[in-house]
């Protein structure tokens, strides 16, 4: 069985490594047959941070789909046509907006210089911040948008890409239409209904659609009405094992 992780708020917390007892469970999982393949929306180069040297060959879809890696290189990447990428940026100019956007690789940053989100934001400095007009396919936009979020959510969504809203970090994700963390994953050759997903967050939704079982970490409203089942934050490190032992006693593995 193919087992589908979310980093940030399932696996990960508060930009820190995923813990040592996870990492344990995660390589038990592929002891006993099964494949693990993480799915975020951190672009690639973000992942790699959380994780170990030796996890960085595990399939990875990263910036909610938009980037696929195996074995520590990028498979594909999918970025925004000129004509869309035209009417965000006239949009960020026209309202003035900070922003966080990411190439392939490379990214351009204009926000708040003790956002939160650098927390994130390319801690190893494996990348490089550029200037706007020097990056090369644009795969991923964050906007930090001021209180008429609502508002911008709208005019957004007039273009052809996916947005995902952040209230409560007056954030909004955007990118390209058709790319959510589905999408990756088919990049990767997985089928619907055969794989389990772990996830906590509205850019999962797409990714339980299409699995044969999920489990929410923690509780998000817009994710419930997904999920087969859920767990508790605080004792994550202590359910997850035990919850990865359960459904693996009860699929076969399935190889690629």
């Amino acid at each position: 069985m193919k087992y589908i992780f979310d980093l940030d708020g399932t696996i990960c917390f508060k930009g820190q490594p995923v813990s040592e007892a996870l990492l344990v469970a995660l390589e038990k999982l592929v002891e006993q047959g099964h494949e693990v393949i993480f799915a975020t929306a951190r672009p690639i180069r973000d992942i790699l941070p959380v994780l170990p040297a030796r996890f960085h060959h595990y399939p990875m879809v990263g910036g909610n789909g938009s980037l696929v890696a195996k074995n520590g290189e990028i498979l594909s990447a999918v970025s925004f046509s000129e004509e869309t990428l035209a009417e965000i940026l006239s949009i960020i100019k026209t309202n003035q907006i900070a922003y966080l956007i990411d190439g392939e690789w490379d990214y351009a940053y204009t926000g708040p210089a003790r956002h939160p989100i650098l927390k994130n934001l390319d801690i190893q400095n494996r990348a490089k911040n550029i200037p706007l007009d020097q990056l090369q396919s644009i795969v991923k936009i964050l906007l930090f948008s001021s209180a008429d979020i609502e508002t911008m959510e709208e005019k957004l969504n007039r273009l052809d890409v996916v947005v995902n809203k952040h209230g409560d970090e007056g954030i909004l994700d955007i990118s390209p239409r058709g790319v959510d963390k589905w999408h990756g994953l088919q990049k990767l050759g997985i089928e619907a209904n055969k794989y389990i997903a772990f996830g906590n967050d509205v850019n999962d939704i797409a990714m339980f659609q299409h699995a044969l079982h999920t489990v929410m970490v923690g509780e998000n409203k817009q994710l419930v009405p997904f999920a087969s089942e859920y767990l508790q934050v605080s004792n994550i490190e202590s359910l997850l094992p035990k919850k990865l032992q359960e459904l693996s006693e009860k699929q076969r593995p399935i190889n690629i």
